[in-house]
């Protein structure tokens, strides 16, 4: 009887033989399904060392990383952590979780799960640190970024990118704000920490430019934020600096408008009565949410399911052009809203 080959294989499955070699030592490019079909047909046919091994099954479960920094500090973070756990758990994929500081510091590693093959892909969330990201984009696993730093290029980015989309919905925003009447307005934010707030601050300026309005850099915050501890001390400092308060403050999350209420609150200063304040997000989870009078709701839980499923794509089909995608949400108005 003639010995089977690996071209053997492939034309039992009509496949290539390529395939078939990628299969047997586990290169990418081959489907965990087709993988598992090969290597059965080759314990079928009696291919050399297959002929007597234990056939892996396509039920079994895979093991991916969720790598995250600070998701325990919001509400809106960890419903979409909640939302992907579950979505890759009814998908048979474990998820294991890899901690990342804030902050680079020289020396440190990444953790080993993400450089040992235990973890086949990764989801990244929360992550805004640039050597951090430059060292999570060099693994060569799937990836799926969910934002990143500003000073990454997107080109550069070697797995798929989801971006809220911030740009458009700010300046209808702003736009909507200046046809009721209001023209000064101050924008609070760091713009340097992540893609999206850049986005946001853009859509900011162009609906200023658009109303032949131009932004006054006194009533702006964009300085980057030293930490969490920190922020409410620097945007006190910053409401503490002005001579006289904008009508509007455009904030770039609703954590920021929280912190904006706050001060404006310890100083009987009513919103939205007296001053309007925007947020993004919509999560609700902060008790100044009321105050706002407008923001931008972000299905959190849809946000993690995308994201769980675009992984899954990703660990059968690993080549190809890699993805930018942009999720677009509604503004919302609390009542009272400003258009009553």
């Amino acid at each position: 009887m003639a010995k089977v080959t690996m071209q053997d294989i492939a034309d039992a499955l009509h496949t290539s033989r390529v395939t078939v070699w990628k299969a047997f030592n586990n290169r990418e490019g081959v489907s965990l399904e087709l993988r598992d079909l090969i290597l059965e047909k080759a314990k079928e046919m009696g291919y050399g060392k297959f002929s007597a091994s234990p056939i892996l099954s396509s039920n079994r479960r895979r093991t991916v990383s969720l790598v995250v920094s600070r998701p325990e500090t919001s509400v809106f973070w960890m419903n979409i952590v909640h939302a992907i756990a579950k979505e890759l758990n009814q998908n048979n994929t474990n998820m294991i979780y890899a901690y990342l500081p804030t902050i680079y510091t020289d020396g440190y590693t990444l953790p080993d799960a993400l450089c040992d093959g235990t973890a086949s892909g990764c989801i990244i969330l929360n992550v805004y640190d640039l050597q951090f990201t430059r060292m999570l984009n060099a693994l060569n696993i799937p990836k799926i970024f969910l934002d990143t730093v500003p000073s990454l290029p997107t080109q550069e980015i070697r797995g798929d990118l989801f971006l809220l989309e911030g740009e458009e919905t700010v300046r209808r925003l702003v736009s909507d704000l200046i046809n009721l009447g209001y023209t000064r307005f101050g924008f609070v934010g760091d713009i340097n920490y992540a893609k999206t707030n850049a986005f946001r601050y853009r859509g900011f300026t162009q609906a200023l430019q658009e109303h032949h309005m131009s932004v006054d850099p006194s009533s702006c915050l964009l300085i980057s934020q030293r930490d969490i501890q920190h922020y409410e001390e620097d945007v006190f400092a910053f409401l503490d600096s002005l001579e006289t308060m904008p009508e509007v403050f455009i904030c770039v999350n609703d954590y920021v408008a929280h912190v904006v209420d706050t001060y404006l609150t310890d100083r009987n200063i009513s919103a939205p009565e007296d001053i309007l304040i925007t947020g993004y997000d919509g999560t609700a989870e902060h008790p100044s949410h009321s105050h706002m009078s407008a923001t931008v709701h972000v299905d959190t839980a849809a946000l993690g399911i995308r994201l769980a499923k675009q992984l899954l794509f990703r660990l059968d089909n690993p080549g190809g052009w890699r993805e930018v995608v942009y999720v677009v949400s509604d503004i919302i108005y609390p009542s009272p809203s400003p258009k009553a």
